[in-house]
């Protein structure tokens, strides 16, 4: 046998024995993901809102243990603050820990025990992430995407499901327990100890350095990102919140400039060339992370030097739109089968479009965007619309790309939960003929039935007009109208459903996103090693452009087509799926605004009707995950809970009133005006209408209560 032979012989060796050992190492982790029934999950005495329960269980949706736990920590590129930060940060006015089970279950996030793959023990969607050789606290898919509802002391998680969670007050108290910490001397020389102690940072002035950076960063989140509407628990307007994290990163320093020195928005305060100069310093045509965070800086403390908040607050409103339309988290089984996804169809899941969708997410969970321009010849540029060579822009970013299309991936096998007889009362077998009946005749033409676990279901999304459906508008109207100012992505093209669309200065918000979330999942992730970097790269164009079933189609239903002069009118429609597992899914309605399905199956009471009837609440209380198998929701009085009222815009409980108010009947297809109109005049006595007119009347309480029985079993 040769010298080389021989040397291969050892190199396999060398090679195989590490790999060996880390299998055999890996294999008792395996075998707990797997052995764990609980996944991570841990228990809770009692709560602020008295809810509590003694044990968890999981439903059959298709997942195993081990597909649980890798979903609540798979990371995808969030990078919040230092994660040292977190474990280390206490609670306003306490030395407790700001990420202690207890408080984190006060924002309803769901809390975990010590695991494996858990080893600090954060809750369900908390994770340390890795970005440019830091360590940061990130956010999952699984923060908002897992449901908890709890029965008689028991907790049943639902995978997938919405989350109870209110980011809106998390964010707010984060900032104010970092403002805290700078502010109080024993406070702050805890914070700086026990970061340090945990050895990636080197000096007290480094923490306090980043500690300022993140209060003043996640500070400007918050202005930025301001609304008078409170969302309280269990929605957010992260659509708004998205799009103003992109107009954040595309707006380029010439029309900063321009803002600064224009009166009619500064005022008083608008800025000399002095000034401007001072501010943005030596800034490149594209802002970096670093250099738009100095400017912001630079910007906030010129103005309250001069006392111009009003100037700030007018600056603010020209560069970014109030996310005032919080909607519920969805609910993620069957979405990767869906045409079109999100509560208005806003994005076509064909194509890279499925993960252009989870890049938006990530970057709206602080993904870190590190873009920059450059020259010269790129593939990535070619297939983002800018061209094989030339000047263009690098979406450089943290946004984990290739895990996004694996957490796509593993949600083609998650199913919806079935109600759990051994748990609930059991379902009255006697309601269910007259139940499905009712079904057909009011629900299915929007709703259309599936079978949940057919490898092979496809969801067709029904699109209304929301003028027809008659819930509140707020979110519809925001797609179709909020715009910003393209920046650096201006003269650029966006391929619409009526064809390329050129941004113009300021531009359909909705449109930026769409340019900005492609160029993301063209450009290799810088972060990793090169071969890795490459074959990630490849894999994810790959799976986009083949291995996606679902491919481009038109929208189904009756809404406002997109046009020439409007590419973004489709937008302002709502869509309905099918209502499997709708059961688990509480409150209901796009905005939350009907606390359970017995309710939604009430009209919404309008001025004129009778006083003793049954209608939607005015008000309810939500927090609780407790819930009512009866009227099928979540427990919404008695407790202290965010108050929850409908007649605040953005917040309205009306429309989607099918069966419980007289409408024509348009089963067998669209019916005339005329008709329509004798339907609905309810001063038309029954028996004087033409026999020939079809219409629907509404439903008794036996009826409402079939119905609800037959949802139950979807």
């Amino acid at each position: 046998m040769n010298q080389f032979s021989i040397a291969l012989k050892k190199k396999r060796r060398t090679f195989f024995i590490p790999v060996l050992v880390l299998m055999i190492t890996l294999l008792p982790a395996c075998a707990a993901l797997e052995a764990d029934p609980d996944r991570g999950a841990t228990t809770v005495k009692q709560d602020v809102f008295g809810d509590s329960f003694t044990a968890v269980k999981y439903l059959d949706q298709g997942w195993t243990p081990a597909d649980s736990l890798w979903f609540y920590t798979i990371t995808q590129g969030s990078n919040m603050m230092p994660y040292d930060f977190f474990l280390a940060l206490e609670q306003v006015g306490k030395s407790e820990p700001f990420r202690s089970n207890e408080n984190m279950n006060r924002y309803r996030y769901l809390p975990q025990k010590i695991t494996s793959s858990n080893p600090d023990g954060l809750p369900v969607g908390f994770v340390k992430d890795d970005y440019k050789g830091k360590e940061y606290l990130g956010l999952t898919c699984s923060a908002c995407h897992t449901g908890q509802i709890n029965y008689k002391g028991k907790g049943i998680r639902i995978d997938g499901g919405p989350a109870s969670a209110d980011m809106e007050t998390f964010m707010a108290d984060i900032v104010r327990a970092l403002i805290a910490t700078l502010e109080n001397e024993e406070a702050r020389n805890r914070f700086v100890k026990n970061v340090l102690s945990r050895g990636n940072y080197k000096t007290e002035a480094e923490v306090l350095a980043d500690l300022k950076k993140y209060r003043e960063r996640l500070a400007s989140y918050i202005t930025i990102n301001y609304s008078n509407l409170h969302y309280g628990y269990a929605r957010l307007d992260a659509f708004g919140r998205i799009y103003n994290r992109v107009l954040e990163h595309v707006i380029n320093i010439r029309e900063l400039k321009e803002l600064l020195r224009d009166p009619r928005i500064m005022g008083e305060h608008a800025m000399t060339e002095e000034q401007i100069k001072a501010i943005t310093s030596d800034a490149g045509t594209v802002l970096s992370g670093v250099e738009r965070d100095n400017i912001v800086q630079n910007i906030v403390r010129t103005l309250n030097e001069n006392n111009g908040w009003e100037a700030l607050g007018r600056l603010r409103k020209k560069l970014f739109n109030p996310p005032d339309a919080p909607v519920s988290y969805p609910f993620l089984w069957d979405t990767p089968q869906h045409d079109y996804v999100q509560w208005n169809g806003l994005t076509e899941n064909a194509g890279l479009k499925a993960i252009a969708r989870n890049t938006g997410e990530a970057i709206g969970v602080f993904g870190s965007l590190d873009w920059t321009e450059r020259k010269g010849f790129s593939l990535s540029s070619f297939i983002n619309g800018q061209g094989f060579y030339g000047p263009h822009i690098s979406y450089y970013s943290s946004v984990d790309v290739h895990n996004l299309r694996l957490i796509e991936a593993r949600l083609l096998s998650l199913q919806s939960p079935l109600w759990p007889e051994d748990i609930f009362p059991p379902i009255d077998k006697s309601r269910l003929a007259n139940g499905r009946s009712l079904f057909n005749k009011h629900c299915v033409s929007c709703h259309a039935r599936i079978q949940r676990d057919d490898p092979d279901r496809r969801v067709v999304a029904h699109m209304s007009s929301s003028s027809d459906v008659g819930t509140d508008p707020q979110m519809a109207e925001n797609s179709v109208s909020y715009q910003g100012f393209s920046g650096i992505l201006r003269n650029q093209y966006v391929g619409m459903s009526v064809g390329d669309v050129l941004l113009d200065r300021r531009a359909p918000v909705a449109a930026l996103l769409t340019r900005a979330t492609i160029g993301v999942v063209a450009t290799p992730d810088q972060d990793k090693w090169f071969l890795r970097r490459w074959i990630d790269w490849l894999s994810n164009l790959a799976a986009g452009f083949r291995h996606n079933e679902i491919k481009p189609s038109i929208k189904h239903g009756d809404y406002d087509p997109d046009t020439t002069a409007n590419p973004v009118a489709s937008l302002k429609s709502y869509k309905a799926r099918p209502l499997n597992g709708i059961w688990a899914t509480a409150p209901y309605l796009h905005n939350g605004s009907v606390p359970t399905l017995y309710d939604l199956l009430l009209p919404k009471r309008r001025a004129g009707d009778p006083q003793d009837g049954e209608y939607r609440p005015d008000e309810f209380e939500v927090g609780s995950r407790e819930f009512d198998p009866v009227k099928v929701g979540l427990k919404s009085t008695g407790y202290g809970g965010f108050v929850f009222k409908t007649d605040i815009r953005g917040n309205s409980n009306a429309g989607h009133d099918y069966g419980v108010r007289r409408t024509a009947d348009e089963s067998d297809g669209p019916v005339d005006q005329k008709i329509k109109d004798q339907c609905t005049d309810e001063t038309i006595k029954d028996e004087l209408m033409d026999k020939s007119i079809k219409c629907l009347y509404p439903m008794s309480k036996e009826e409402r209560l079939d119905l609800l029985e037959y949802l139950k079993t979807l």
